[in-house]
């Protein structure tokens, strides 16, 4: 199951992306971060751990400024879970899948 990237558009909304029943994670990271580029191999280990509990979207910090700041993004990488549209969870750095897996279960069971 491969992870999204995702620009905005006008097509599809943030709002829209982060809505619904599926929790969501979202990875804010930049092109030239050398911690965001780990991420990719984690977020997959972390995906196939949870398969379809939740959806993993990574969103590029310099292509989405407006994201970005409306949620107080100041490092990269950094995650954050959305549960029916609203943040529940927040991070920054890079976490092990493991322990990812722990605190959203704990966080999606909630």
């Amino acid at each position: 199951m491969p992870l999204n990237t995702i620009v905005m558009s006008k097509r599809k909304s943030f709002g829209d992306l982060v809505k619904g029943n599926q929790p969501v994670l979202v990875d804010f990271y930049a092109t030239w971060c050398g911690p965001c580029k780990m991420m990719p191999p984690i977020l997959q280990d972390l995906k196939n751990r949870m398969g379809d509990s939740i959806k993993i979207v990574k969103i590029d910090v310099d292509k989405n400024p407006e994201v970005a700041q409306r949620f107080g993004v100041r490092s990269v990488p950094t995650l954050m879970l959305f549960q029916q549209g609203k943040a529940t969870w927040r991070t920054a750095g890079v976490q092990p899948a493991h322990q990812l897996e722990q605190v959203l279960s704990q966080q999606i069971a909630s």
